[in-house]
Protein backbone atom coordinates (compact mmCIF):
# COMPACT_ATOMS: atom_id res chain seq x y z
CA UNK A 1 0.00 0.00 0.00
CA UNK A 2 2.74 2.81 0.94
CA UNK A 3 4.74 1.70 -2.27
CA UNK A 4 1.29 2.02 -4.36
CA UNK A 5 0.90 5.79 -2.86
CA UNK A 6 4.43 6.55 -3.32
CA UNK A 7 4.03 5.17 -6.87
CA UNK A 8 1.06 7.70 -6.83
CA UNK A 9 2.32 10.88 -5.79
CA UNK A 10 6.00 10.38 -7.82
CA UNK A 11 3.27 10.17 -11.22
CA UNK A 12 1.44 13.12 -9.66
CA UNK A 13 4.89 15.06 -9.21
CA UNK A 14 5.84 14.60 -12.66
CA UNK A 15 2.71 15.65 -14.21
CA UNK A 16 2.60 18.79 -12.45
CA UNK A 17 6.44 19.23 -13.34
CA UNK A 18 5.60 19.00 -16.84
CA UNK A 19 2.85 21.40 -16.48
CA UNK A 20 5.20 24.03 -14.86
CA UNK A 21 7.78 23.44 -17.21
CA UNK A 22 5.12 24.20 -19.75
CA UNK A 23 4.16 27.47 -17.62
CA UNK A 24 7.62 28.33 -16.89
CA UNK A 25 8.08 28.70 -20.97
CA UNK A 26 5.26 30.69 -21.28
CA UNK A 27 6.64 33.38 -19.14
CA UNK A 28 10.31 33.17 -21.06
CA UNK A 29 8.77 33.53 -24.14
CA UNK A 30 6.79 36.79 -22.51
CA UNK A 31 10.00 38.34 -21.52
CA UNK A 32 12.38 37.95 -24.11
CA UNK A 33 11.67 41.42 -25.28
CA UNK A 34 12.59 42.41 -21.66
CA UNK A 35 15.85 42.11 -21.45
CA UNK A 36 18.10 44.92 -21.62
CA UNK A 37 21.48 45.05 -22.26
CA UNK A 38 23.27 43.89 -19.65
CA UNK A 39 25.84 46.12 -19.67
CA UNK A 40 23.50 48.34 -18.64
CA UNK A 41 24.55 46.73 -14.96
CA UNK A 42 27.90 46.85 -14.82
CA UNK A 43 29.63 49.04 -12.36
CA UNK A 44 28.91 51.17 -9.42
CA UNK A 45 25.60 52.30 -10.76
CA UNK A 46 23.58 49.79 -12.51
CA UNK A 47 20.46 50.36 -14.09
CA UNK A 48 17.35 48.77 -12.47
CA UNK A 49 14.22 48.35 -13.80
CA UNK A 50 10.63 47.90 -12.14
CA UNK A 51 9.89 44.34 -10.89
CA UNK A 52 8.50 41.67 -12.44
CA UNK A 53 6.79 38.66 -10.70
CA UNK A 54 6.06 35.17 -12.00
CA UNK A 55 3.70 32.18 -10.89
CA UNK A 56 6.99 30.13 -12.41
CA UNK A 57 10.33 32.06 -13.34
CA UNK A 58 11.23 31.88 -16.90
CA UNK A 59 14.01 29.15 -17.91
CA UNK A 60 16.45 28.86 -20.25
CA UNK A 61 19.50 26.68 -19.44
CA UNK A 62 22.06 26.50 -22.01
CA UNK A 63 22.22 22.46 -23.20
CA UNK A 64 25.75 20.75 -22.43
CA UNK A 65 27.16 19.29 -25.30
CA UNK A 66 30.95 19.00 -23.98
CA UNK A 67 34.35 20.81 -25.43
CA UNK A 68 35.12 17.68 -28.09
CA UNK A 69 38.01 19.04 -30.12
CA UNK A 70 37.07 23.44 -29.33
CA UNK A 71 38.47 25.15 -26.34
CA UNK A 72 38.13 28.13 -24.32
CA UNK A 73 39.06 31.46 -26.38
CA UNK A 74 42.11 34.46 -24.98
CA UNK A 75 42.80 37.51 -26.08
CA UNK A 76 45.61 37.62 -28.17
CA UNK A 77 48.70 37.69 -25.86
CA UNK A 78 46.97 34.93 -24.60
CA UNK A 79 46.67 31.36 -24.46
CA UNK A 80 44.94 28.41 -22.70
CA UNK A 81 45.48 24.97 -22.37
CA UNK A 82 43.56 21.98 -20.43
CA UNK A 83 45.73 21.41 -17.60
CA UNK A 84 44.08 17.95 -16.34
CA UNK A 85 40.37 16.50 -17.98
CA UNK A 86 38.24 13.94 -16.48
CA UNK A 87 37.38 15.41 -13.39
CA UNK A 88 33.78 14.96 -11.11
CA UNK A 89 32.36 18.42 -11.26
CA UNK A 90 35.31 20.62 -10.05
CA UNK A 91 33.86 23.58 -7.94
CA UNK A 92 36.76 24.88 -6.35
CA UNK A 93 40.84 25.56 -6.64
CA UNK A 94 43.25 26.12 -3.86
CA UNK A 95 46.64 26.17 -4.61
CA UNK A 96 49.49 24.87 -1.66
CA UNK A 97 52.88 26.66 -1.19
CA UNK A 98 54.59 24.56 -2.89
CA UNK A 99 52.75 24.77 -6.22
CA UNK A 100 50.73 21.38 -5.95
CA UNK A 101 47.08 22.16 -7.24
CA UNK A 102 43.97 21.38 -5.03
CA UNK A 103 41.03 20.17 -7.25
CA UNK A 104 37.27 20.29 -5.29
CA UNK A 105 35.67 18.03 -7.06
CA UNK A 106 32.36 18.41 -5.05
CA UNK A 107 28.40 17.54 -5.51
CA UNK A 108 25.40 19.38 -3.24
CA UNK A 109 23.83 17.38 -1.10
CA UNK A 110 20.23 16.01 -2.02
CA UNK A 111 17.29 18.33 -0.55
CA UNK A 112 14.08 17.20 0.13
CA UNK A 113 11.28 18.62 -1.89
CA UNK A 114 9.02 20.93 -0.36
CA UNK A 115 7.43 22.87 -3.12
CA UNK A 116 6.62 22.17 -7.02
CA UNK A 117 9.39 24.54 -7.71
CA UNK A 118 11.95 22.09 -5.99
CA UNK A 119 10.68 19.53 -8.71
CA UNK A 120 11.40 22.12 -11.77
CA UNK A 121 14.94 23.24 -9.70
CA UNK A 122 16.16 19.79 -9.52
CA UNK A 123 15.30 19.03 -13.64
CA UNK A 124 17.29 22.32 -14.20
CA UNK A 125 20.16 21.44 -12.80
CA UNK A 126 20.48 17.77 -14.27
CA UNK A 127 19.95 19.38 -17.37
CA UNK A 128 22.32 21.90 -17.50
CA UNK A 129 25.23 19.16 -16.01
CA UNK A 130 25.10 20.07 -12.34
CA UNK A 131 25.78 16.80 -10.62
CA UNK A 132 28.12 14.09 -10.92
CA UNK A 133 28.10 10.55 -9.74
CA UNK A 134 31.59 10.36 -8.00
CA UNK A 135 32.65 13.45 -6.73
CA UNK A 136 32.80 14.75 -2.61
CA UNK A 137 36.96 14.50 -3.34
CA UNK A 138 40.13 16.50 -3.69
CA UNK A 139 42.49 15.78 -6.16
CA UNK A 140 46.04 16.74 -6.23
CA UNK A 141 47.79 18.10 -9.45
CA UNK A 142 51.57 18.29 -9.50
CA UNK A 143 54.53 19.36 -11.75
CA UNK A 144 54.04 20.33 -14.89
CA UNK A 145 55.04 17.66 -18.24
CA UNK A 146 56.09 19.03 -21.53
CA UNK A 147 52.59 19.54 -22.96
CA UNK A 148 51.87 21.33 -19.92
CA UNK A 149 49.79 18.79 -18.46
CA UNK A 150 50.59 17.55 -14.50
CA UNK A 151 53.29 14.81 -13.83
CA UNK A 152 51.22 13.59 -11.06
CA UNK A 153 47.33 13.30 -10.39
CA UNK A 154 46.63 12.06 -6.71
CA UNK A 155 43.32 11.95 -4.55
CA UNK A 156 44.40 13.85 -1.94
CA UNK A 157 41.09 13.74 0.62
CA UNK A 158 38.11 11.45 -0.08
CA UNK A 159 34.71 10.84 1.66
CA UNK A 160 33.95 14.48 2.30
CA UNK A 161 30.64 16.40 2.40
CA UNK A 162 29.60 18.11 -0.17
CA UNK A 163 33.48 20.00 -0.12
CA UNK A 164 34.04 23.88 -1.43
CA UNK A 165 36.09 26.59 0.56
CA UNK A 166 40.21 25.08 1.58
CA UNK A 167 42.76 27.26 3.32
CA UNK A 168 46.27 26.26 4.66
CA UNK A 169 47.27 27.60 7.64
CA UNK A 170 50.78 26.63 8.66
CA UNK A 171 50.72 22.76 8.68
CA UNK A 172 46.59 22.92 9.57
CA UNK A 173 44.16 22.52 6.20
CA UNK A 174 40.73 23.46 6.53
CA UNK A 175 38.31 21.76 4.56
CA UNK A 176 34.61 23.79 4.51
CA UNK A 177 32.68 20.88 4.14
CA UNK A 178 28.71 22.24 3.88
CA UNK A 179 27.73 21.32 7.63
CA UNK A 180 31.10 21.87 8.80
CA UNK A 181 34.86 23.22 8.71
CA UNK A 182 36.91 20.18 9.66
CA UNK A 183 41.34 20.34 9.94
CA UNK A 184 43.49 18.14 8.41
CA UNK A 185 47.19 17.86 9.48
CA UNK A 186 49.41 18.63 6.26
CA UNK A 187 52.64 18.49 6.11
CA UNK A 188 54.83 19.83 3.21
CA UNK A 189 54.59 18.18 -0.10
CA UNK A 190 52.14 15.51 0.86
CA UNK A 191 50.19 13.96 -1.73
CA UNK A 192 47.66 12.57 0.21
CA UNK A 193 45.85 12.62 3.71
CA UNK A 194 44.48 9.42 5.67
CA UNK A 195 44.19 10.97 8.81
CA UNK A 196 41.16 11.43 10.48
CA UNK A 197 40.16 15.53 10.66
CA UNK A 198 38.85 17.45 13.70
CA UNK A 199 35.79 19.48 13.28
CA UNK A 200 36.92 22.64 13.91
CA UNK A 201 33.23 24.22 13.98
CA UNK A 202 29.71 23.35 13.05
CA UNK A 203 28.18 25.64 9.66
CA UNK A 204 23.94 25.57 8.82
CA UNK A 205 23.77 22.58 6.45
CA UNK A 206 20.13 20.51 5.96
CA UNK A 207 17.64 19.02 6.07
CA UNK A 208 16.94 22.27 3.23
CA UNK A 209 20.51 23.53 2.62
CA UNK A 210 19.43 25.89 -0.34
CA UNK A 211 22.74 26.90 -0.94
CA UNK A 212 25.21 24.54 0.27
CA UNK A 213 28.61 25.60 -0.87
CA UNK A 214 30.69 27.41 1.78
CA UNK A 215 33.49 29.85 0.72
CA UNK A 216 37.34 30.23 2.70
CA UNK A 217 39.33 32.14 3.47
CA UNK A 218 42.42 32.70 6.35
CA UNK A 219 43.24 36.04 7.57
CA UNK A 220 46.40 37.29 6.47
CA UNK A 221 47.78 36.21 10.22
CA UNK A 222 45.60 32.88 10.47
CA UNK A 223 44.24 33.98 13.36
CA UNK A 224 40.53 33.41 11.68
CA UNK A 225 38.57 31.89 8.97
CA UNK A 226 36.16 33.70 7.11
CA UNK A 227 33.24 31.77 5.71
CA UNK A 228 30.69 32.55 2.67
CA UNK A 229 26.93 31.20 3.52
CA UNK A 230 24.63 31.47 1.29
CA UNK A 231 20.95 31.68 2.55
CA UNK A 232 18.21 29.04 2.44
CA UNK A 233 15.89 29.54 -0.40
CA UNK A 234 15.68 32.71 -2.70
CA UNK A 235 13.74 35.02 -1.10
CA UNK A 236 12.77 33.73 2.67
CA UNK A 237 10.15 31.16 1.55
CA UNK A 238 11.13 28.11 3.80
CA UNK A 239 10.84 31.14 6.48
CA UNK A 240 13.18 33.06 8.50
CA UNK A 241 13.65 30.51 10.93
CA UNK A 242 15.30 28.35 8.12
CA UNK A 243 17.66 31.78 7.76
CA UNK A 244 19.42 31.34 10.76
CA UNK A 245 23.11 32.72 10.71
CA UNK A 246 22.73 32.18 6.81
CA UNK A 247 22.93 34.85 4.10
CA UNK A 248 26.56 35.94 5.74
CA UNK A 249 29.85 35.81 6.00
CA UNK A 250 31.28 34.46 9.04
CA UNK A 251 33.96 35.10 10.99
CA UNK A 252 35.43 32.33 12.91
CA UNK A 253 37.93 32.12 15.85
CA UNK A 254 40.76 29.20 14.54
CA UNK A 255 41.78 28.47 18.08
CA UNK A 256 38.68 28.09 19.84
CA UNK A 257 36.29 27.13 16.36
CA UNK A 258 33.86 30.33 17.90
CA UNK A 259 32.47 32.33 15.17
CA UNK A 260 30.48 35.85 14.87
CA UNK A 261 28.93 37.33 11.87
CA UNK A 262 31.19 39.83 10.34
CA UNK A 263 28.31 40.71 7.39
CA UNK A 264 24.96 40.09 7.22
CA UNK A 265 22.05 40.55 4.06
CA UNK A 266 24.57 38.55 1.38
CA UNK A 267 22.24 36.15 -0.61
CA UNK A 268 24.75 33.93 -1.39
CA UNK A 269 28.78 34.67 -1.00
CA UNK A 270 30.64 32.57 -3.09
CA UNK A 271 33.75 33.77 -2.92
CA UNK A 272 36.25 36.18 -0.51
CA UNK A 273 39.55 37.15 -1.31
CA UNK A 274 42.09 40.19 0.44
CA UNK A 275 42.44 42.91 -1.87
CA UNK A 276 46.42 43.07 -1.87
CA UNK A 277 46.71 47.42 -1.68
CA UNK A 278 44.18 47.85 0.79
CA UNK A 279 43.99 44.30 2.82
CA UNK A 280 40.63 44.95 3.06
CA UNK A 281 37.99 41.36 2.60
CA UNK A 282 35.71 41.40 -0.98
CA UNK A 283 33.38 39.07 -1.70
CA UNK A 284 31.14 37.93 -4.85
CA UNK A 285 27.70 37.46 -4.07
CA UNK A 286 24.56 35.71 -6.02
CA UNK A 287 21.79 37.97 -6.17
CA UNK A 288 17.99 37.04 -5.61
CA UNK A 289 16.32 35.68 -8.81
CA UNK A 290 12.21 35.16 -10.19
CA UNK A 291 11.77 39.38 -10.32
CA UNK A 292 12.83 39.82 -14.13
CA UNK A 293 15.95 39.37 -16.10
CA UNK A 294 17.42 42.61 -15.38
CA UNK A 295 17.09 41.97 -11.41
CA UNK A 296 19.14 41.77 -9.29
CA UNK A 297 22.78 42.36 -10.37
CA UNK A 298 25.09 40.25 -9.15
CA UNK A 299 28.07 41.76 -7.60
CA UNK A 300 31.47 42.42 -6.02
CA UNK A 301 32.22 44.55 -3.12
CA UNK A 302 34.36 45.29 -0.15
CA UNK A 303 32.76 43.64 2.77
CA UNK A 304 32.48 46.26 6.36
CA UNK A 305 32.40 44.72 9.21
CA UNK A 306 28.97 45.07 10.79
CA UNK A 307 27.50 45.54 7.57
CA UNK A 308 24.06 44.60 6.37
CA UNK A 309 23.61 44.18 2.36
CA UNK A 310 19.88 44.09 1.94
CA UNK A 311 18.86 40.47 1.70
CA UNK A 312 15.91 39.35 1.73
CA UNK A 313 14.34 42.52 2.77
CA UNK A 314 16.11 44.80 -0.12
CA UNK A 315 18.37 44.77 -2.63
CA UNK A 316 21.19 46.63 -4.42
CA UNK A 317 21.14 49.02 -1.10
CA UNK A 318 17.40 50.28 -0.08
CA UNK A 319 15.32 48.60 -2.75
CA UNK A 320 12.85 47.42 -1.48
CA UNK A 321 11.93 43.35 -2.51
CA UNK A 322 7.58 43.42 -2.07
CA UNK A 323 7.89 39.48 -1.64
CA UNK A 324 8.85 39.63 1.68
CA UNK A 325 6.57 40.17 4.90
CA UNK A 326 6.45 41.83 6.90
CA UNK A 327 9.11 43.83 6.23
CA UNK A 328 12.08 45.42 8.18
CA UNK A 329 12.34 48.93 8.05
CA UNK A 330 15.16 49.14 10.62
CA UNK A 331 17.48 46.61 8.44
CA UNK A 332 16.84 48.72 5.54
CA UNK A 333 17.21 51.91 6.61
CA UNK A 334 20.86 50.42 7.04
CA UNK A 335 21.65 48.29 3.75
CA UNK A 336 24.58 48.92 2.18
CA UNK A 337 24.92 49.49 -1.47
CA UNK A 338 27.34 47.05 -2.99
CA UNK A 339 30.26 48.34 -4.87
CA UNK A 340 30.56 47.03 -8.21
CA UNK A 341 27.44 45.10 -10.16
CA UNK A 342 28.12 42.63 -12.56
CA UNK A 343 25.08 42.22 -14.38
CA UNK A 344 22.33 40.40 -13.88
CA UNK A 345 22.12 36.84 -13.40
CA UNK A 346 25.84 36.05 -13.98
CA UNK A 347 26.41 33.62 -10.91
CA UNK A 348 29.47 34.53 -10.23
CA UNK A 349 31.26 31.48 -8.07
CA UNK A 350 34.63 32.25 -8.12
CA UNK A 351 37.55 35.20 -8.09
CA UNK A 352 40.81 35.95 -7.60
CA UNK A 353 42.65 38.81 -6.64
CA UNK A 354 45.94 38.85 -9.37
CA UNK A 355 49.06 39.52 -7.87
CA UNK A 356 51.24 36.99 -10.09
CA UNK A 357 53.97 38.74 -12.64
CA UNK A 358 53.15 35.67 -15.92
CA UNK A 359 50.32 37.58 -17.49
CA UNK A 360 50.54 41.30 -18.55
CA UNK A 361 50.82 44.57 -16.19
CA UNK A 362 47.43 45.43 -16.76
CA UNK A 363 45.58 42.44 -14.91
CA UNK A 364 48.07 42.89 -11.54
CA UNK A 365 45.95 44.67 -8.73
CA UNK A 366 42.82 43.36 -10.22
CA UNK A 367 40.23 40.56 -9.91
CA UNK A 368 38.95 37.78 -12.13
CA UNK A 369 35.60 36.57 -11.71
CA UNK A 370 34.34 33.32 -13.00
CA UNK A 371 30.76 33.69 -14.13
CA UNK A 372 28.28 30.53 -14.24
CA UNK A 373 26.15 31.66 -16.18
CA UNK A 374 22.24 32.43 -15.99
CA UNK A 375 19.67 30.00 -16.30
CA UNK A 376 16.37 32.40 -16.24
CA UNK A 377 17.48 34.93 -18.70
CA UNK A 378 16.79 35.44 -22.03
CA UNK A 379 19.40 36.18 -24.27
CA UNK A 380 21.59 33.94 -21.79
CA UNK A 381 24.36 36.27 -19.28
CA UNK A 382 27.67 35.75 -17.95
CA UNK A 383 29.15 32.11 -18.92
CA UNK A 384 32.59 33.69 -18.72
CA UNK A 385 36.01 35.04 -17.14
CA UNK A 386 35.79 38.33 -17.18
CA UNK A 387 38.67 41.46 -15.31
CA UNK A 388 37.15 43.61 -13.03
CA UNK A 389 40.74 46.62 -13.08
CA UNK A 390 41.05 48.25 -9.32
CA UNK A 391 43.07 51.12 -8.94
CA UNK A 392 43.50 52.72 -5.11
CA UNK A 393 42.16 49.15 -3.93
CA UNK A 394 38.99 50.03 -5.75
CA UNK A 395 37.35 49.05 -9.44
CA UNK A 396 38.62 51.32 -11.70
CA UNK A 397 36.84 50.72 -15.12
CA UNK A 398 34.45 48.32 -16.95
CA UNK A 399 34.94 44.69 -16.99
CA UNK A 400 37.25 43.26 -19.59
CA UNK A 401 36.32 39.77 -20.81
CA UNK A 402 39.48 37.34 -20.55
CA UNK A 403 37.95 33.63 -21.12
CA UNK A 404 35.14 33.13 -23.60
CA UNK A 405 33.55 30.19 -25.81
CA UNK A 406 32.08 28.48 -22.85
CA UNK A 407 29.00 29.21 -25.20
CA UNK A 408 28.62 27.62 -29.00
CA UNK A 409 26.95 29.77 -31.47
CA UNK A 410 23.80 27.76 -30.45
CA UNK A 411 23.89 28.72 -27.36
CA UNK A 412 24.60 24.98 -26.25
CA UNK A 413 27.66 24.81 -23.29
CA UNK A 414 30.66 23.53 -24.13
CA UNK A 415 31.12 24.05 -20.28
CA UNK A 416 30.63 27.00 -17.22
CA UNK A 417 33.44 28.30 -15.57
CA UNK A 418 33.76 28.16 -11.65
CA UNK A 419 36.43 28.65 -9.22
CA UNK A 420 39.36 30.24 -9.82
CA UNK A 421 42.79 29.92 -8.24
CA UNK A 422 46.31 31.80 -9.52
CA UNK A 423 49.04 29.60 -9.41
CA UNK A 424 53.01 29.94 -7.91
CA UNK A 425 53.80 30.96 -11.56
CA UNK A 426 51.33 33.60 -12.16
CA UNK A 427 48.90 31.87 -14.42
CA UNK A 428 45.15 31.73 -13.65
CA UNK A 429 43.40 28.26 -13.13
CA UNK A 430 39.88 27.67 -14.20
CA UNK A 431 37.58 25.04 -12.60
CA UNK A 432 35.11 24.08 -15.74
CA UNK A 433 32.19 22.08 -13.48
CA UNK A 434 30.30 20.94 -16.75
CA UNK A 435 33.63 20.35 -19.15
CA UNK A 436 34.80 18.52 -15.92
CA UNK A 437 38.45 20.46 -17.05
CA UNK A 438 40.49 22.94 -15.03
CA UNK A 439 42.08 25.06 -17.30
CA UNK A 440 45.21 27.28 -17.11
CA UNK A 441 45.55 30.69 -18.97
CA UNK A 442 49.37 32.31 -19.25
CA UNK A 443 51.04 34.41 -21.43
CA UNK A 444 51.91 33.96 -25.18
CA UNK A 445 55.78 35.29 -25.28
CA UNK A 446 56.85 36.04 -28.62
CA UNK A 447 57.96 33.77 -30.70
CA UNK A 448 56.58 31.08 -29.14
CA UNK A 449 54.02 28.33 -29.64
CA UNK A 450 50.40 27.94 -27.87
CA UNK A 451 50.56 24.98 -25.40
CA UNK A 452 48.33 22.02 -27.23
CA UNK A 453 44.80 22.05 -25.61
CA UNK A 454 44.75 18.79 -23.53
Amino acid sequence: MMQTLKNVRTAHLSRLALLLVGVAGLGLAGCDDHAADPKLQIGANPALPAVQQYLMPPMRVAKVVGWGKETPTVPQGLQVHALATGFQHPRSLYVLPNGDVLVVESNGPKAPIFRPKDIITGWVQSFAGAKAKDANRITLLRGAKADGTPELRTVFLDHLNSPFGVALVGHDLYVANTDAIVRYPYQDGQTSITAAGTKLTDLPGGPIDHHWTKALLASPDGSKLYVGVGSNSNIGENGIGAEYERAAIWEVDRASGAHRIFASGVRNPTGLQWEPETGKLWAIANERDEIGPDLVPDYLTSVQDGGFYGWPYSYYGQHLDPRIMPQRPDLVATAIKPDYALSSHVAPLGVAMYTGTDLPASYRGGAFVGEHGSWNRSPLNGYKVVFVPFSGGRPSGPPQDVVTGFLDANNHAHGRPVGLAVDRSGGLLIADDVGNTVWRVSSLKPGSSPKPAS
